[in-house]
């Protein structure tokens, strides 16, 4: 072959390859300008600002990508209501939904599982099974049909059991007691005689402090002193046995994940898993100042439940998520698949964190 036939062939392998690569090379240069909703209002900490937060992770995702993904963040009420992220995200209207998993349990049951269990795990254990058990894989597995996936973005750790106006000394005191209380805890103070209320976080100091509820559950000290509750009730009680965590699901539709290349899907779960921890680690930091605080300046009686109705509450807990099992095939895989992890991370848990807990912390 000639010299000069030779080089006119490589130049049009050349071009050739370049034209094939061409596609490749847009998509991972593109740039995207996306929308998050937020099931939480403006300005709250963790929920919307701060370290680990939504808008923090729009923050994270914009530098780390060079600003090829921008990410604009709304509040609740700022584009859409409170509660309609599901929706928005699954018909496109948004890519990115901030909220709870929970809060769709009417829509797909076991979404239930990917914010908290009662008498569930920890955030440590949750983690464990999001990330190296089956959690995000089931997640997906129950969204994807939907057009949808999911991704944890946070966790407040656990949660109290709230605050209450009467000393609770038996299961007795429950019955026609009226509480503000969500999710399956709901239902298993229902079968206490509880007249459980679902009132937005701005709604429950003045209902407390009025009597219109004899008690309410929110999150943990810090997010409860910003609301006020210690100057409404005065019995705080701090077994977390209905929300042992409580995961923030970052919703997004499975179409518009479909269209980031690769290095922005990465840039996203590392972004949120970081979040996961950052947001976490602020709960921590903050509901320790203020548990201090308003046992100290506020008079608050912070203690555990008592026994009898710890063990009563975990008796209803198993049969309302056994009931919940029963009645849809979804759900019964995610909890068989949840407790099975549950088992074999609780052994570890017993020989591990048990024994050093008190070491570490009992003064």
């Amino acid at each position: 072959m000639k010299r000069r036939e030779f080089l006119a062939g490589a130049a049009g392998i050349t071009a050739a390859a370049g034209t094939l690569a061409a596609p490749h090379i847009a998509k991972a240069q593109s740039s995207f300008s996306w929308k998050m909703t937020n099931a939480y209002g403006p300005g709250s900490p963790y929920y919307v600002e701060g370290p680990g937060s939504p808008t923090d992770f729009c923050k994270k995702v914009a530098a780390l990508s060079e600003g090829r993904l921008q990410i604009q963040h709304f509040a609740a009420g700022e584009l859409i209501p409170a509660l309609e992220g599901f929706d928005a995200v699954q018909n496109g209207v948004v890519e990115m939904n901030a909220a709870n998993a929970y809060f769709w349990a009417g829509k797909i049951p076991a979404a239930q599982y990917f914010t908290t269990v009662p008498f569930g795990m920890d955030v440590k254990g949750t983690n464990a099974w999001m990330y190296n058990g089956d959690g995000i894989k089931l997640w997906h597995e129950m969204y994807e049909p939907l057009g949808l996936i999911a991704f944890p973005m946070g966790n407040t750790g656990v949660q109290m059991t709230g605050w209450f106006r009467k000393e609770i000394n038996s299961v007795a005191d429950f019955d026609g007691l009226k509480m503000r209380i969500p999710g399956l805890a709901g239902k298993v103070y229902a079968k206490l005689g509880v007249n459980v209320q679902l009132l937005p976080g701005g709604e429950i100091f003045p209902a407390l402090e009025r009597g219109v509820i004899d008690a309410a559950e929110f999150v943990g000290p810090y997010q409860d002193r910003r609301l006020g509750l210690q100057k409404a009730a005065k019995y705080y009680y701090t077994t977390g046995w209905h929300e042992p965590n409580n995961v923030t699901e970052l919703l997004i539709n499975k179409a518009a994940w479909d269209s980031l290349p690769e290095d922005l899907q990465n840039i996203v779960t590392s972004v949120a898993a970081d979040c996961n921890l950052i947001s976490n680690a602020w709960c921590d930091a903050t509901n320790a100042e203020a548990m201090v605080d308003l046992v100290t300046n506020f008079g608050t009686i912070a203690q555990p439940l008592p026994a009898e109705v710890v063990a009563e509450l975990k008796t209803i807990t198993e049969q309302t998520l056994e009931e919940g099992a029963a009645a849809d095939p979804q759900t019964r895989k995610v909890h068989d698949n949840y407790f099975a992890f549950k088992e074999q991370y609780g052994a570890w848990a017993k020989q591990s964190l048990e024994p050093l807990l008190p070491l570490l912390y009992n003064s």
